[in-house]
C-alpha cells in the first residue's frame, strides 16, 4: 500500500467545523522531528492502530508529529522485528489480482450478493456495464482529486462503478495523510462501499477474529476518509450519497485460492477512529507539557542512516511523554518493546494486559497488588493498603488469596515415602550384608 503525507491542504477541503492547524503547531511539530527531517508517512494500518490504543499520548504525539518510530526504536536499542513477510506480500498481490480479474466481475458479484441483492446486476457490456475509471494522476494530491472527481461522476451516472486503488485523504493533526483502499464500489443507488481484500483464509464462513478486527479498523479509516468526499459529491450531483458502514471483506475460501466474502459492520471501529483522530488535534497540548527543548531528532550521520544522538538522551525525551502500554502494542507499534521494558522496570500492571488493568482499579504496580492481597500487608516499607481496605479490588484480591490458601490446604500433597536406610558397610569386626553385584563379581 503506497501512502504519502503532505503539509498542504487536502484537495477535498476540510470538514465543516474543523479548524486548520496554526503555524505555531506546525513549527512545534517540526522541532520535535528535528531540523530538516521530513514527516513520516502514515497509512491506514497506523491510523487503525491509533484507534486500538486511544489512551497512548506518546503514540499520539509521535504520529501527529510524523516521527519515524521504527528508527527511534532502533536508536533506543529496542527495534521492532515484525512486518509482512515477502511470501505473504506476493501471495496477497496474486490473490488481489485474481479477485479483480475480468474488470472486477467477480468482485462486483460478491458486493451485490452480500450487500445489495435488490440492485440489478451489471451487464457484461453495453450501457449497463460496470465502469472502471482511470485514476492515474501526478502525485498523491492529484490522485486524491482525480478520485473525488471519479466518485462524483460515477454517482451522477447511477450505475455500477469499481474504483481500483483510489487515493483518499485523512486529516491527522492538521496535515493530510493519504491512504489507498483496495477498492471502492459505487452502487446504482449512489451509495459507496469500501472493499478490503486480505489473504488470510475464511474457513466455513468464518475467519480469525483478531485478523478480522484489524481489517475492520483499517476499513473504518477508509470510510472516514470517504465521508467528506461524499458530502462534496452530494452537493455537486444533487443525489443522496451515503458511505455504507458495512464493508466487504474478501478472503480465500477454505484452503483454496477462490474468493469468498462477508459483510463486516464497522460502526464501532468508525466511531473509535473518529474519536481518536479528534484527540490528535490536541497534540499541541501534549507538546506544550514537554520540557523545554525536548526533541526526538536522531541527529543522523552523513550517510543518513546512522543515529549519533546518545541513547540515554533520546530515552529521556521519549519517556517525557506518557505511554499506555498493553501487550497488544507488540503487533501494532514500533516502540512497543521499549515501552514494555519501561513498564516491566516500573512494575506496572499494564504489562499484564488491559483486562488485568481494568480489574485492579486503583492498584497501579505489581508491588501494590501483592501487598493488597495480604491482610494487613504493606506496599513497600512505609505504605499501607494503596487504595484502602474497603476498595473492591483489594477485597477481591484478599478473597482470592484466602480461597487459594484453603484449596492448597485441602489438596495437600502427601509426603513421599522415606528412603530405605543405606546398607551398612562391612567392617573388620562385623561383616555387613554383601552387595548383590559383589556376589556376582
Amino acid at each position: 500500500m503506497n501512502v504519502f503525507r503532505d503539509s498542504r491542504a487536502v484537495a477535498t477541503g476540510p470538514e465543516a467545523g474543523q479548524a486548520l492547524p496554526s503555524s505555531s503547531l506546525r513549527q512545534r511539530l517540526s522541532e520535535l522531528r528535528g531540523p530538516g527531517v521530513r514527516p513520516r508517512s502514515l497509512d491506514a494500518r497506523a491510523l487503525a492502530a491509533l484507534a486500538a490504543n486511544p489512551g497512548c499520548r506518546r503514540r499520539a504525539l509521535l504520529d501527529g508529529a510524523g516521527v519515524d518510530k521504527g528508527a527511534l526504536a532502533g536508536a533506543l536499542g529496542s527495534p521492532a522485528a515484525y512486518g509482512q513477510s515477502q511470501f505473504a506480500f506476493v501471495r496477497g498481490n496474486a490473490f488481489e489480482a485474481r479477485v479483480k480479474a475480468d474488470g472486477g466481475a467477480e468482485l462486483l458479484r460478491l458486493v451485490r450478493e452480500r450487500l445489495d441483492p435488490e440492485s440489478p446486476p451489471p451487464e457484461p457490456e453495453g450501457p449497463g456495464a460496470a465502469a472502471a475509471p482511470d485514476l492515474s494522476a501526478a502525485g498523491p494530491e492529484g490522485r486524491a482529486a482525480r478520485t473525488a472527481l471519479a466518485l462524483r461522476e460515477a454517482t451522477a451516472a447511477g450505475g455500477w462503478t469499481l474504483l481500483d486503488h483510489p487515493m483518499l485523504a485523512v486529516d491527522v493533526a492538521g496535515s493530510p495523510a493519504y491512504v489507498e483502499p483496495d477498492a471502492v464500489v459505487v452502487h446504482p443507488d449512489g451509495s459507496w462501499t469500501v472493499v478490503e481484500i486480505k489473504s488470510f483464509p475464511m474457513i466455513d464462513g468464518s475467519a480469525d477474529a483478531a485478523k478480522v478486527g484489524a481489517a475492520a479498523r483499517q476499513a473504518a479509516v477508509y470510510v472516514l476518509a470517504l465521508e467528506p468526499v461524499a458530502a462534496h459529491a452530494a452537493a455537486h450531483t444533487g443525489r443522496t450519497v451515503r458511505v455504507r458502514d458495512r464493508v466487504l471483506l474478501v478472503c480465500p475460501k477454505d484452503f483454496s485460492n477462490l474468493p469468498t466474502a462477508a459483510a463486516v459492520d464497522v460502526r464501532k471501529q468508525l466511531s473509535t477512529t473518529r474519536r481518536q483522530l479528534g484527540r490528535l488535534t490536541r497534540v499541541e497540548e501534549i507538546a506544550a507539557a514537554l520540557p523545554e527543548g525536548t526533541t526526538f531528532d536522531l541527529r543522523m550521520a552523513d550517510d543518513g542512516k546512522t543515529p549519533t544522538r546518545p541513547a540515554q538522551e533520546l530515552a529521556a525525551a521519549v519517556e517525557a511523554v506518557g505511554a499506555a502500554y498493553a501487550p497488544e502494542c507488540l503487533a501494532a507499534c514500533e516502540l512497543a518493546f521499549h515501552c514494555r521494558k519501561q513498564a516491566r522496570r516500573e512494575g506496572a500492571v499494564e504489562a499484564l494486559g488491559r483486562g488485568v488493568r481494568g480489574e485492579l482499579g486503583g492498584l497501579h504496580t505489581i508491588e501494590e497488588v501483592l501487598a493488597a492481597a495480604r491482610p494487613g500487608g504493606r506496599a513497600g516499607d512505609g505504605g499501607g493498603d494503596p487504595t484502602g481496605p474497603d476498595d473492591p479490588a483489594v477485597l477481591a484480591l484478599r478473597r482470592a488469596a484466602a480461597l487459594r490458601a484453603e484449596a492448597l490446604a485441602a489438596a495437600a500433597v502427601p509426603q513421599a515415602p522415606a528412603e530405605e536406610p543405606p546398607v551398612p558397610r562391612a567392617t573388620a569386626e562385623e561383616p555387613g550384608v554383601p552387595h548383590p553385584r559383589a556376589e556376582e563379581a
